[in-house]
């Protein structure tokens, strides 16, 4: 009888343990661009992410000389830098699928018949006021569209995060990609958490637990090895961001 009762609490402990565990989520870096007739931060890469059932689609945003804002991870394109460049040189340039640069505003719209997650990324800018307006103009932009709930904010700049925790409707999450603030730091500021390169992981994985117990949130990029996947579920990450989506889906499955 002794035997039965401890063999039944710790099949009860295991699938507790089970349920209280939760898989994370899956965001695509830079849409899903491995795939054809897709491009690093194309529309199309925003399409096929939703497609495949991303939690989350990542992109990267640059404000031009003259105040368009428009998705490019890079600081330059076909060798223009957008900073320094107005609008009318800027957007011609092509992707390497076809497409050619989209503007916020475009890739808003399309993002709006979809159900992916927008998870948008400021790059960080040289001109400090001129960020604080790219900011401003960033939630404008998303309010328009009624897309407030669907959207959570990334950046590089320590400026950036302020910002975005002051002009975007409370409780939207903004995360900290730099890895230079601990799991305290960012629950001081009113960060939703810390989203961290799987190297700044993997130096401090303490970071995991500390931030939980902080009640924030755990996004690991660019997680593209499965060992790596692994070890991010095994320490509880939330949200995983990766160039190898459906390998990341095919390990949670």
């Amino acid at each position: 009888m002794n035997f039965s009762k401890t063999f039944l609490s710790a099949c009860f402990g295991i699938v507790a343990i089970g349920a209280c565990a939760a898989n994370p989520q899956v965001i695509a870096h830079r849409g899903y661009w491995k795939t054809d007739g897709s491009a690093q931060n194309s529309i199309r890469s925003l399409v096929k992410a939703d497609s495949i059932g991303c939690y989350g689609s990542e992109f990267d945003v640059w404000a031009t000389a003259d105040g368009a804002i428009v998705v490019n991870h890079d600081a330059t394109i076909n060798g223009i830098t957008i900073q320094t460049s107005p609008a009318s040189i800027v957007m011609p340039q092509g992707l390497h699928n076809g497409e050619t640069i989209s503007t916020l505003q475009k890739y808003l719209d399309t993002a709006k018949g979809l159900k992916t997650r927008i998870i948008l990324e400021m790059k960080e800018h040289a001109d400090k006021a001129k960020e604080e307006q790219v900011v401003k103009d960033i939630v404008a932009l998303i309010a328009a569209r009624g897309l407030e709930d669907r959207t959570e904010y990334i950046t590089f700049s320590k400026e950036g995060l302020f910002n975005f925790i002051k002009y975007a409707p409370k409780g939207t999450p903004v995360f900290y990609l730099s890895g230079d603030m601990t799991p305290a730091e960012l629950k001081a500021a009113g960060a939703a958490g810390l989203d961290y390169s799987i190297g700044a992981m993997r130096k401090h994985p303490e970071w995991f637990k500390q931030a939980h117990d902080l009640g924030l949130k755990v996004n690991v990029w660019t997680v593209n090895k499965e060992g790596d996947m692994k070890w991010c579920i095994e320490k509880g990450a939330d949200f995983i961001t990766t160039n190898e989506p459906e390998l990341l889906q095919s390990i949670l499955k």
